[in-house]
């Protein structure tokens, strides 16, 4: 187990390197910057402009400017927003709970609804319940998430007005009651873009445990339907929800992304989308960094429980 944490680690390590390097050089080469806002202004000449750039080393060698700015990162320094001028791991700090708390209730909402269907259907298989899901499923994966969300706040909000279009608290409230409103709407439409993968998994897998030997045995000894399937169908096919599991958070950054849009929802999403339109590079890039590290620290996360659920995988 110690060889493959220390396998699995090195890789990581280099991946986050890999990806690293990859969005410097992208956000390098992309137009705009810190001196291109500076410039915008007008009050700055092209002299003042050229020595910034010296004393800000945008003229070293882009190898260079990475190693610096990785150098920097290494030491918990992930620059500045050239926006505000606030650290990066500050205005990260500041959205990361929004986005958590959305990412938590809609996983725990995709993963009940997406098992129960996956189970029903499995053991349904064929039937009517199985063909509606079915097909309600792959309606919803293919509708777009910003439609769908833009569907839901014209009937719940518009229409009936029974729930917020937006935001995470009403101004001058913020109580429980009050962010569990807001956050209905974006946890509902995140769910959906998620429950289809949960429940087709899980539908494969039920109908894979079926047909296994140890289902018939428990039936030859007189266990009934329910027992069988709690005892034996349901823990089996929950296993390969683990490494579904861990592939499941970059869909849910990236579906956030498109949801905390759609909701102003203010989360790392929506903060993400606001320093792109503002040229705002260093947030982009610790955006990019913290979402890799999330990303396989899930895999890898995944990975041990699957090993310690099931020790016939189990690495030596």
């Amino acid at each position: 187990m110690s060889n493959f944490l220390l396998r699995r680690v090195t890789t990581l390590i280099f991946l986050l390197l890999g990806v690293s390097a990859l969005g410097f050089a992208i956000l390098q080469l992309a137009p705009g910057g810190p001196l291109s806002l500076l410039a915008q202004t007008g009050q700055m000449s092209q002299e003042d402009l050229n020595r910034l750039a010296v004393q800000m080393g945008l003229n070293d060698p882009m190898p260079m400017q990475y190693l610096r700015w990785l150098t920097h990162m290494l030491e918990g320094d992930w620059g500045r927003s050239y926006r505000d001028q606030l650290p990066v791991l500050e205005i990260i700090g500041s959205r990361i709970g929004a986005t958590l708390l959305l990412m938590v209730t809609s996983t725990i909402i995709a993963v009940s609804l997406g098992v129960w269907v996956g189970v029903m259907s499995g053991v349904r298989r064929g039937g009517k319940f199985d063909t509606a899901t079915s097909v309600t499923l792959v309606a919803l994966v293919s509708v777009p998430t910003f439609w769908l969300g833009l569907v839901v706040i014209y009937i719940f909000s518009v229409k009936l007005q029974w729930l917020p279009a937006g935001n995470r608290q009403t101004p001058g409230d913020g109580s429980f009651l009050d962010i569990a409103r807001h956050l209905v709407l974006p946890a509902l439409v995140l769910a959906m873009v998620n429950v289809t993968v949960w429940s087709r998994y899980m539908r494969a897998s039920v109908i894979g445990a079926i047909s296994q030997d140890y289902v018939r045995t428990a039936r030859a000894k007189g266990l009934s339907e329910f027992q069988v399937l709690w005892r034996h169908v349901i823990p089996n096919s929950a296993l390969p929800m683990i490494s579904i599991a861990g592939m499941q958070l970059p869909a849910q950054l990236g579906g956030a992304l498109v949801t905390e849009t759609v909701f102003t929802w203010p989360g790392m999403g929506r903060l993400f989308m606001d320093s792109l339109n503002y040229r705002d590079y260093p947030v982009v890039l610790g955006i990019l960094m913290f979402t890799a590290v999330l990303t396989l620290l899930g895999s890898l996360l995944a990975d041990i429980c699957y090993a310690i659920a099931d020790p016939r995988v189990r690495p030596t």
